[in-house]
């Protein structure tokens, strides 16, 4: 299989043939040289054994004059059944020449895999447009990792969006540490447009400025896509949070978006608020950690988080929020009625801002997960958690410290280890009464004697 397209060849052809107008046929028997397989004919894992697609992979690898990778044939012996997708193929690492990408057919015409991992496996233009329309055709792939690969130029990038809108299996796709420029960004962002994708995984991709504006330029009208991480992009508070901001504004389909690890800001978080307030619908979880915001930020958050209604997990972690933060966001945390996992691991607080949480925890009936690991909380600070924990029946983790901080006297580390290990025993308390209470009425009337039908029924077994 080739990697360029039908028009590409014509115009090829085109260019060889100007001026000339002859045309000429092989003699009969050199009419037909050879044939293409249907993908919706029986799949050769119908009939044929391991053994069979390992002889035929060395034998095309013999064809194409290279050497058979061992750790593709050890790979295809731990298969357990041809007639379902295979866990993994794992090309992670091993370098595949256009002669090497195309003896690979032999596998992927037999075998579908649930990921097919070409991460740092160098692959050129040649041989990534060849394999990876080899995969849209035997539709071999659910998962698509093709991260670490930056040479696999226009043919590559082309192939890679024919597979995006063409696919009716492939859900996930990961392209990371790519440089997103020119081309790649604007092949990637058309296939969005009616990709059926729903996971797009574009860490470290210098996205920041325009390829961004044309990434969110297909994700504003599309509607298929539903987790977005761009972590680690030096995505700034300017252009790059309006863009987002404008992201949120007009995509209510997305529910993750993870911006971890870039400098979004005080000024940048403003934008997305200002995105966020009309999410009616859509976003679930937000991840922000160490994205430079600071307390001031924390002003831009408070006034929104009242109104949001899906919201469930927030990441505010790794930014110096400081107690002055918690403090702000203290109120419109109590008025919150969605967020469910809250991350303010490394914010620079100490007992005074975990007393402030303890505060929020003995108000809250929604928050299921709290992380303040990595922050300066002392005795104190742990004895206000703990309290707050005998009142708050919904947290099921706090995840807190577990080595003692140093304290001026030594019984009072004493105290902060019987303090964890209470907080520990009330998490573990409330997942088992949440879990007791989750019993649907018809498990316990499987469990329990008949009871009679009618009005009465419902009333009898809540009692």
């Amino acid at each position: 299989m080739t990697g360029h397209t039908e028009e590409e060849a014509a115009r090829t052809f085109g260019k060889k043939c100007r001026g000339e107008k002859r045309v000429s046929f092989p003699p009969d028997e050199e009419m037909v040289s050879g044939f293409a397989e249907s993908r919706d004919t029986q799949r050769a894992g119908d009939s044929l054994t391991l053994t069979d697609i390992i002889l035929a992979y060395k034998q095309s690898c013999g064809k194409h004059k290279v050497e058979p990778k061992a750790e593709i044939q050890e790979q295809i012996k731990n298969i357990t059944c041809l007639y379902k997708r295979a866990r993994c193929l794992d090309l992670k690492g091993v370098h595949l020449d256009y002669h090497s990408c195309e003896s690979l057919e032999e596998i992927l015409k037999s075998v579908q895999f649930n990921l097919i991992n070409l991460q740092g496996a160098g692959l050129e233009e040649n041989g990534a447009s060849s394999l990876l329309d080899m995969i849209l055709y035997y539709e071999s792939a659910t998962h698509l990792d093709v991260s670490s690969n930056a040479s696999m130029g226009v043919s590559g990038w082309q192939a890679l969006a024919r597979l995006l809108r063409q696919s009716g299996c492939l859900w996930r796709l990961d392209a990371c540490n790519i440089p997103m420029l020119e081309y790649p960004a604007q092949a990637l962002s058309k296939a969005l447009l009616s990709s059926r994708l729903t996971v797009l995984h574009l860490e470290n991709t210098c996205l920041s400025g325009k390829p961004l504006f044309t990434l969110v330029g297909a994700l504003k009208k599309n509607s298929a896509l539903q987790e977005l991480y761009l972590c680690d992009n030096e995505l700034n508070s300017y252009q790059d949070a309006m863009q987002l901001g404008e992201l949120l504004r007009y995509n209510h389909t997305l529910k993750t978006l993870n911006l971890s690890n870039n400098a979004i800001s005080d000024p940048g978080l403003e934008e997305l608020c200002d995105g966020l307030r009309v999410q009616q619908s859509g976003l679930r979880a937000l991840v922000l950690s160490n994205n430079h915001v600071t307390h001031h930020g924390m002003t831009h958050l408070k006034r929104v988080l009242p109104f949001l209604r899906t919201l469930e997990t927030l990441d505010l972690g790794r930014n110096n929020l400081e107690n002055q933060g918690i403090h702000i966001l203290k109120e419109s945390l109590m008025m919150n009625r969605s967020i469910s996992q809250l991350s303010l691991a490394s914010v620079g607080i100490t007992c005074e801002g975990a007393v402030v949480l303890a505060e929020i925890l003995a108000e809250s009936h929604v928050l299921l997960t709290l992380d303040v690991r990595q922050n300066h909380v002392l005795t104190g600070g742990l004895m206000a958690l703990a309290l707050a924990l005998r009142i708050n029946h919904s947290v099921l983790q706090l995840d807190l410290d577990q080595n003692p901080k140093e304290e001026k006297d030594e019984f009072l580390i004493e105290i902060q280890k019987t303090l964890l290990s209470r907080i520990s025993e009330l998490c573990v308390a409330n997942a088992a009464a949440a879990s007791s209470a989750s019993v649907s009425p018809r498990d316990e009337e499987e469990t329990a004697a008949p009871l009679p039908s009618g009005p009465g029924a419902a009333t009898q077994t809540a009692d």
